[in-house]
């Protein structure tokens, strides 16, 4: 079938339409003139999801038994998990909230207001009671925070991918694109060696009754330093040059839905794969395997820091070679490295083999930047200027609840049934979905 996007994708393949338009792949010139910018945009980017993150690990290791105490032991992780996933569907709802001011009053000014909305709701974290404490009220107010959580993180990457990519020189969208994207290992990386250094020096009786606050309290410092790199940048330029040519929509969303939404469709489905390798290969992979496996806790932190290194490589080979052919193609290799992935995962994670466990998740997490690293230019280059990072935010988080929200509960209604071996499937399903959403827009690429 073929699909008419109105307007044209702007530019979401210009880079693959002429090599690098002149560009040569290693010339760090351009990184070097938008050094504040890029920085902003990966610096942010990696506080919103160390955040995010230290929700995740703790979720795994010890809201079960501190906010869910009188279930079974699995129906705790469940629990956790569930909380976890409630930020999924709070993102979709900031995205729409924080892309309306986004379009309307600029990319800046809401960047700093997600920022701000997602700190202040971590660092609250670290101050709630327990079931113990208070009873029911403590699990309420654990939703509450993880609402905000996601409600912030909401219109947080759209904005940050939109920093990046409208200050990119031609040629240069993917690999400016990127730098976002590489918050998301930085800040895992920060998240899970600080778990992993208080597991070393806490016994879990004290990791338990308070160390886990820790991380919680941290993040204030670094929401103040992402705040301080922020406040220092401009406008975008394609922003700027948008408010000069006409008024911004009244309701972007509302524009959105009339004239895009082919696109918002295709973008939902394409990021699907990604969130799903991410949260199946960490959340996941930890609390399953510390739990259920019996593995260690701190040599299975170990052996995940080290496999999110290759999250990074991949997002950088990912944004090279999508400025040398095209996004799209590098995002179909991606799809289908993943449904190959999803029936290897399971396996590796089970075998007991510390060895094959890190192949097993350095290769999923490989496999993640491939279909994570182009996304900052090809997702925003379905929209126009004036509902960008709408639309962006929207697809993205939207895809979020599918991939990531479901991810956990889904893998471990798997493992109960099938054991852990079949958790895998559910990446192959998530491949073939974001594959399917590629194909949606393939037709309306055009050479320049």
């Amino acid at each position: 079938m073929l699909f008419i996007l109105h307007p044209p994708l702007h530019g979401v393949q210009s880079s693959a339409r002429t090599g690098l338009e002149g560009a040569d792949s290693l010339d760090f010139a351009p990184y070097r003139a938008h050094r504040r910018i890029l920085t902003a945009s990966l610096v942010g980017t990696a506080v919103e999801f160390y955040d995010f993150y230290i929700y995740g690990t703790a979720a795994a290791l010890v809201f079960g038994p501190l906010f869910f105490p009188e279930s079974s032991e699995s129906a705790q992780l469940m629990y956790s998990f569930m909380t976890f996933g409630l930020a999924f569907f709070a993102r979709p709802v900031g995205a729409i909230v924080f892309g309306h001011y986004g379009d309307r009053i600029g990319r800046k000014s809401t960047l700093v207001a997600s920022l701000m909305l997602m700190g202040a709701s971590t660092l609250l974290i670290a101050f709630l009671p327990t079931y113990a404490m208070v009873g029911w009220v403590a699990p309420l107010l654990l939703c509450i925070l993880r609402f905000g959580q996601g409600f912030g993180l909401g219109g947080e990457w759209g904005g940050a991918a939109l920093l990046a990519v409208e200050n990119a020189p031609p040629g240069w969208k993917a690999r400016f694109g990127m730098f976002p994207q590489l918050g998301a290992p930085v800040g895992f990386i920060a998240a899970n060696g600080l778990f992993l250094i208080l597991g070393l020096w806490l016994d879990d009786a004290a990791f338990a009754a308070w160390g886990w606050r820790i991380p919680f309290l941290l993040s204030a410092v670094l929401v103040g330093l992402g705040l301080w790199v922020r406040l220092k940048i401009g406008e975008t330029p394609d922003f700027a040059e948008a408010l000069e040519r006409e008024a911004p929509v009244a309701v972007p969303i509302g524009d959105l839905l009339r004239h895009h939404l082919v696109a918002t469709l295709a973008g939902t489905f394409a990021v699907v794969a990604c969130f799903a390798i991410f949260y199946l290969a960490t959340s996941f992979a930890l609390g399953h395997g510390t739990q259920a496996l019996g593995y260690p806790k701190e040599q299975f932190l170990l052996v995940q820091l080290g496999a999110i290194l290759f999250m990074a490589v991949g997002i950088i080979v990912a944004g090279y070679v999508s400025d040398a052919t095209s996004e799209w193609r590098v995002l179909t290799w991606g799809c289908g490295a993943t449904i190959l992935i999803g029936f290897l995962f399971g396996p590796s994670l089970a075998s007991g083999n510390w060895a094959l466990i890190f192949v097993g998740l350095a290769a999923a997490l490989f496999v993640m930047g491939l279909v994570y690293g182009p996304l900052g230019s090809w997702l925003t280059g379905l929209f126009p200027v004036h509902v960008r990072y709408t639309g962006a935010s929207v697809a993205f988080n939207a895809g979020g609840i599918l991939g990531g929200a479901m991810a956990p509960i889904v893998a471990q209604a798997l493992a109960e049934w099938g054991g852990t071996p079949t958790v895998g499937l559910y990446l192959a399903l998530a491949g073939v979905v974001s594959l399917l959403g590629l194909l949606m827009v393939r037709r309306t690429v055009t050479p320049a």
